[in-house]
């Protein structure tokens, strides 16, 4: 394997000249550490500059050059200068690609120049989605980068792409006998600077996604089917997830066979007949997709998109090797495109992001180890399981940071599978949520996993039919451990008598304080018709671990500080049933921008007792134990949603060094590639916070037995 680094803190000058750089690029310039509102770090250049609308388009598209396509930063160049000279006319002129790309190593220069991009600022967003545009109703706009790609007196500059971040169109210039054309294309051609794939599904060898470039193919093509077919947005969602789980089936049954059916040639999607092979395959591959997967999708199930409309989002998707993408890029995609769209009306608050991972890095779950969501939803914690996995075995390999090799992939990818069959379980009682959970899974691991379609509250009672597996493959007393955020709140009360009734010796009690000792006791005269979910959930949660178990929940702040005897109450059975690991404080931030939520929320972690424990804490032998606290003031964005940033005393953005290695082939042999670069430091305590618990437990160990070695761990 050989190595390359590309120093990005050493950048070319701005005053360098369009013939190439200028003597002093080879100083050393100060690497950028702080940024004045408003700016940004340049991805080519390492500067600061100023942050336009059209320029966070660039730094996207950079970005995605570069991750993607395998190009050099070094290679590239913003705002060069291209003559354009036209027949009969008596003077030239001159425009600026906003991305020039030249040939490898080579001088920057015209006659190096290969692919030209133009950059647009994104269009406003109302209330309503941006309806895509196709090539023929934006041929003036493409007339700029027709100008830029020029005659045949520059036949190798070749490729071309137009963007303002929300449309993406590519030309292909070629050069015959008979003139210049410019042909509209799909995309560009992956060059040898691109790891490849065994899969090929199209005209290109698939490439590894970039996470912010995936999570804008995802909504283009959710846009284009709400916007261009007239689909209310969750018929959209839904037709998207079809696709985009047809895609992953593809990838699967046609690795090494040399081509798949998820594909579009360059041309193809431009014209009618293209379209139409296109839509055939795609439908043939879906009436698999159900056979494969029946306990998913039913019969009825199919894809009613124009063929015009599947071909732009075959087009999308196909380039992609997305069981080779990151796992968290996958997952941070598709999460944010569900979350969109399926935000329930049932207390069901997505999880944002940051405290889904704080969760399971203090739960630390291991590859021997069953982990529930009983109210999954969208499923962010068990995508999250996913991905801790896979950087616990880096680590454990010491090659965490590094991209995985064809090989790490098959075989990351082969465990990941094997523990989603076996030990990763979810369960809601949202039908379209338990689907979305699957597809998720499976655009992880390549398997559905097991999400059960039931009532956790009800279970091991109730009549969904998710509950029979339920009881053969996650028994009460079975999980090692369960991670939850349940639904919130008096408006949503459990009334059913039935469900009820199996937590009367527990928490669903009438609780009164008794006048003369002021204890909290049980009224032994009426029982609660109603109780919050939230409260019952906490004896659930308990009840599914086993002995030993590790438990981490989303609690509304009052269950835990309310004066109230049924909150007293709820707290002395957790101090009964339970060590308390750690409890994190989350600011009303969290739930706002996810969830439109003004709650205050507090992550609590538990680790169930033993039946002897439970026996000394009643007897009051009980050692005192340490708990980890802490409560985090910022969470990385504000109420509306905005990213935050850490600043300096006098107010500019703290920014701070970044090392980013890759693996691409270039002239036929993969390297591993260093890129160093600059980044804005996110005000964001949960990761401080993860650290912290870790430093904690290695000065206190985890209180009560181990179950792993049958003896206690620390008192």
């Amino acid at each position: 394997m050989e190595e390359q680094t590309l120093d990005m803190d050493f950048p070319q000058q701005p005053g360098d000249s369009a013939d190439g750089p200028g003597p002093a690029a080879e100083e050393a310039k100060p690497q950028v550490t702080a940024l004045e509102d408003g700016y940004t770090v340049d991805y080519i250049t390492g500067e600061a500059i100023k942050e336009t609308p059209k320029e966070k388009v660039r730094q996207r598209i950079v970005r995605a050059l570069v991750h993607e396509h395998g190009i050099d930063p070094a290679d590239m160049k913003r705002d060069f200068a291209v003559t354009i000279s036209e027949e009969g006319a008596p003077r030239k002129r001159t425009r600026k690609a906003d991305i020039a790309i030249f040939s490898p190593g080579s001088k920057q220069i015209t006659a190096n120049l290969r692919r030209v991009v133009v950059c647009k600022p994104e269009p406003k967003r109302g209330k309503h989605v941006v309806k895509l545009r196709e090539p023929d109703q934006v041929r003036k706009d493409l007339e700029e980068l027709e100008d830029l790609l020029g005659n045949e007196n520059r036949p190798l500059c070749t490729d071309g792409m137009w963007t303002d971040g929300v449309d993406f169109f590519f030309l292909k210039k070629v050069v015959s006998d008979f003139g210049v054309r410019f042909e509209d294309r799909s995309d560009w051609e992956v060059e040898d600077g691109t790891v490849g794939s065994r899969t090929v599904a199209s005209h290109q060898r698939l490439r590894t996604a970039e996470p912010e470039r995936l999570k804008v193919a995802f909504q283009r093509c959710h846009n284009y089917i709400h916007g261009n077919e007239g689909m209310p947005k969750d018929a959209a969602f839904w037709q998207f997830l079809y696709l985009l789980f047809t895609k992953m089936y593809d990838e699967r049954v046609s690795r090494g066979t040399g081509r798949g059916r998820f594909r579009v040639g360059l041309k193809e999607k431009f014209k009618d007949e293209g379209r139409a092979e296109i839509s055939a395959r795609v439908r043939s591959l879906f009436e698999d997709v159900k056979r494969e997967y029946k306990d998913v999708f039913k019969d009825t199930d199919e894809i009613t998109l124009s063929d015009r409309a599947l071909a732009f989002i075959v087009s999308e998707l196909a380039p992609y090797d997305l069981s080779g993408t990151d796992v968290d890029a996958k997952g941070l995609a598709y999460q944010e495109l569900v979350g969109t769209n399926l935000r329930g009306d049932r207390g069901q608050y997505f999880t944002p992001r940051g405290a889904v991972n704080l969760m399971v890095e203090i739960l630390d779950p291991k590859e021997d180890e069953t982990v529930l969501d009983p109210t999954c939803g969208t499923g962010g914690f068990l995508q999250a399981t996913l991905k801790h996995l896979h950087q616990s075995w880096k680590r454990e390999a010491k090659t965490l940071g590094h991209p995985d090799t064809d090989e790490e992939r098959e075989r990351y990818g082969e465990k990941l599978k094997k523990y989603a069959e076996t030990h990763l379980m979810g369960a809601d009682f949202d039908k379209s949520l338990v689907r979305t959970t699957s597809m998720a899974i499976m655009t992880l691991a390549q398997t559905t996993g097991n999400i059960f379609y039931m009532d956790s509250l009800g279970f091991p009672r109730g009549h969904l039919p998710g509950v029979e597996k339920a009881k053969e493959k996650i028994p009460l007393e079975s999980v090692d451990v369960l991670l939850t955020n349940p639904p919130f709140g008096v408006d949503i009360p459990v009334s059913d008598e039935a469900v009820l009734d199996q937590y009367r010796d527990g928490i669903a009690q009438s609780w009164t304080r008794d006048k003369e000792t002021g204890k909290v006791v049980a009224s032994t005269i009426s029982t609660p018709k109603s109780m919050a979910p939230e409260q019952l959930f906490i004896q659930r949660a308990i009840e599914w671990v086993k002995p030993g178990g590790r438990i981490g929940i989303v609690l509304p702040n009052g269950i835990l500080s309310n004066p109230g005897p049924t909150d007293e109450a709820i707290r002395r059975y957790i101090l009964e049933h339970c060590w308390v690991l750690a409890s994190v404080e989350l600011p009303v931030e969290t739930f706002i921008v996810d969830a439109n939520v003004n709650i205050l929320t507090t992550l609590l972690f538990l680790k169930r007792k033993t039946d002897q424990e439970v026996r000394n804490q009643r007897l009051g032998t009980e050692e005192p134990y340490p708990v980890f606290m802490a409560v985090a003031e910022k969470v990385g964005f504000d109420r509306r949603g905005n990213e935050l940033y850490k600043r300096q005393p006098n107010g500019e953005i703290v920014v701070e060094p970044e090392t980013v290695i890759e693996r691409i082939r270039i002239r036929g042999k993969e390297v591993e590639r260093t890129l160093r670069r600059s980044k804005k430091v996110v005000d964001n305590d949960l990761p401080v916070i993860a650290e912290k618990y870790r430093e904690f437990r290695a000065k206190h160990p985890v209180p009560g037995a181990d179950p792993r070695k049958g003896v206690e761990a620390g008192a």
